[in-house]
């Protein structure tokens, strides 16, 4: 059996795994390119912690790094190992040693928040950077949380009584009008509709995503989402907004709605994170609160750090 049919037979047996480390997410993301895993064991050659990961190939260059629209991944570990730092150093020093032979160039991934395999990698010798989501954790009291949004979301709120909710956009639809909404702020989007579809079809198959748009009374939509879930979080993965109507309360009805069905699911509202100040700002006037997390790092030859430099200066050239 090879470590990730090993790794799929794991997660099974695990009373949780992140969304973006279930290995559906992972077939989905990661559509055309290599993912696998590493695999640590206890003394009883059981499973103790795994890393799933992307591995990616440019020029004679091996790396990995995290797959498109996925928040964290790293290193998860068994419930037995969580509040363990010895033996989460153990399992992390296992799988360091494993990576040492992969012939890697670079590693970067994003650690979930808390965890302590972040203090055992820096150890170990990987750099680690704070980020932040943002994450509303008590749903129970709808009202309390909107007396927590800011005035300025509550004015929008009032813009927005006139605007319907629907739950029927069509993921080709959505992808449409999200490509016209960054068109009009001239930029593109970072996935293709196929990257999209493949996504789509696989949460959908297991009732793990909804798309919610927010129309006037034509039925054209100002502003929509798609959102997924596992049994913890619903993320505010994929927000779009027509800029041409950011006064009319959409964008805030839309966050509302999705904290809405959050509430429905039982589960706890992800904001998804931003480390751009402006929709950091955005997402702090919810009542949201930041929660911090860590991306892990590791520059394995020199010589990749430097392509990587010439890379973003060609990059800053053609803007």
């Amino acid at each position: 059996m090879t470590n990730k049919e090993r790794y799929i037979e794991w997660v099974g047996q695990q009373d949780y795994v992140p969304i973006s480390m279930m290995p559906w997410w992972l077939d989905a993301v990661c559509a055309g390119k290599e993912w696998d895993a590493l695999l640590a064991e206890d003394e009883d050659g059981k499973i103790a912690g795994a890393m799933p990961y992307l591995l990616r190939k440019r020029a004679w260059f091996k790396y990995i790094v995290m797959p498109q629209l996925s928040q964290v991944g790293g290193i998860w570990v068994t419930s037995e190992v969580t509040a363990d730092k010895w033996k989460t150093a153990e399992v992390c020093r296992q799988l360091k040693e494993q990576m040492d032979t992969m012939g890697l160039a670079y590693y970067y991934q994003q650690y979930l928040p808390g965890s302590l395999c972040v203090d055992a990698m820096r150890a170990l010798g990987f750099k680690t950077k704070e980020r932040v989501t943002y994450r509303v954790e008590d749903l129970s009291n709808l009202d309390a949380v909107i007396n927590s949004f800011s005035k300025n979301k509550k004015r929008q709120l009032q813009k927005a009584l006139s605007l319907h909710v629907e739950r029927k956009m069509e993921v080709e639809d959505f992808y449409r009008f999200m490509a016209k909404c960054l068109h009009t702020r001239k930029r593109q989007c970072s996935f293709s509709r196929e990257f999209l579809l493949v996504l789509e079809r696989k949460a959908r198959r297991l009732g793990q995503c909804e798309i919610i748009s927010i129309c006037n009374a034509d039925g054209q939509p100002y502003a929509a989402a798609f959102l997924v879930w596992d049994a913890h979080y619903l993320y505010f993965l994929i927000p779009t907004y027509d800029p041409i109507y950011r006064e009319s309360g959409a964008s805030a009805l839309l966050v509302l709605e999705a904290m809405k069905l959050a509430r429905e699911k039982h589960v706890l509202f992800d904001f998804e994170g931003s480390m751009e100040r402006g929709i950091a700002n955005h997402y702090k006037q919810f009542g949201s609160s930041p929660v911090r997390y860590f991306s892990v790092e590791r520059y394995y030859k020199p010589l990749f750090r430097l392509a990587i430099w010439f890379q973003k200066l060609r990059e800053l050239r053609f803007r």
